[in-house]
């Protein structure tokens, strides 16, 4: 027994300061590793074609980051398969720091509810950096629609049951989601219009080729101010500082009718935590920019940062909120 114990502390006595200078360097490493990034361009992944929320939010951010890293910050939009495609090229890039993601709900909590099967693993595929913002729903309707709110809405669609349509930005997206919520809770049945991104929805919404569409409050701001389309609702507890005037669909009598999205910064899973860190200080201190704050405000969307802790707890408490609606239509994708 004593040999045995002696061998031990020999081995400790040999092991410990080889592993403590392992340390101090990882120790040293980090901080400079987090000031030299970035040393060449960034490329932003965002899973929605241009002109849609998605990628204002995205680009807006970028452009910060560019500033202050002094490096290119290229804005690659990878639309397609309800941001599948921009996850799975994501979930397989480098995990160096110079490739990020504007993921959104969709990717992170939707698609895990929807489908049995992804090329990506929501939980173990990225690393979280920041929430970005949040985003209210609403119920937007071509002016020509007879409708003007929400109990108008619910008497007309009832009365053509199977007839009257609304846009989403895709099959499986938060908007999709919203206009079964509201089949749900409403007693309505509506023909789902699936579109590969915001702007062909939107698109089609002012040139009166679908009647209805269920977009983020951000997406169809200008064309709100231009007339082009009107909100019937907006989904949200209480009404909206930006828009005091809309009445929210819980308003209507429909309490809990509640629907938003959120985006937010992640990178490969494996990417160092300086990096990390680096990119979340960053994205902190782009938020309470004036220039950005204001813009934020135009579109209506919610600046709402997080450490990527409380992103990660935020995504749980999704996955409740969202799961209730999906289980509650019965809903899935495969």
């Amino acid at each position: 027994m004593k040999t045995r114990e002696a061998r031990r502390l020999r081995a400790l006595r040999t092991w410990t300061p080889g592993i403590g200078v392992a340390l101090l360097c990882a120790a040293s490493i980090a901080p400079v590793l987090a000031q030299s990034y970035p040393v060449k361009p960034v490329r932003l992944v965002i899973p929605f074609p241009p002109a849609g929320a998605t990628d204002v939010v995205g680009r807006t951010f970028a452009g910060k980051f560019a500033e202050a890293w002094g490096q290119q910050v290229i804005v690659d939009n990878r639309p397609g398969a309800n941001t599948i495609v921009a996850a799975e090229l994501v979930a397989r890039a480098a995990p160096d720091g110079y490739t990020l993601f504007l993921t959104t709900a969709a990717t992170q909590v939707n698609n895990v509810l929807l489908y049995r099967k992804l090329p990506y693993d929501a939980r173990k595929s990225f690393q979280l950096i920041s929430m970005v913002t949040v985003l209210p729903y609403a119920i937007a309707a071509h002016p020509s629609l007879p409708a003007n709110s929400i109990p108008e809405l619910i008497a007309f669609a009832r009365a053509r049951p199977g007839q009257l349509s609304y846009g989403s930005s895709g099959t499986g997206s938060t908007g999709h989601l919203a206009g079964v919520l509201f089949d749900t809770m409403t007693g309505t049945k509506m023909v789902h219009v699936p579109y590969k991104g915001a702007a062909a929805a939107i698109t089609d919404l002012i040139g009166g080729q679908i009647p209805l569409y269920t977009p983020t409050m951000t997406s169809i701001a200008t064309h709100l101010q231009n007339r082009r389309v009107k909100v019937l609702g907006i989904a949200t507890a209480k009404r909206h500082p930006g828009w005091p005037d809309i009445a929210t669909i819980v308003e209507a009598g429909y309490p809990g009718y509640e629907v938003n999205t959120w985006y937010g910064l992640v990178a490969p899973a494996g990417t160092p935590r300086a990096i990390v860190d680096r990119v979340h200080a960053d994205t902190v201190r782009a938020s309470t920019a004036a220039d950005v704050i204001e813009r934020m405000r135009q579109l209506g969307a919610d600046i709402h940062t997080s450490t990527p802790e409380e992103f990660a707890a935020y995504i749980e408490r999704d996955f409740a909120r969202v799961g209730k609606a999906v289980s509650a239509a019965g809903l899935r994708l495969d």
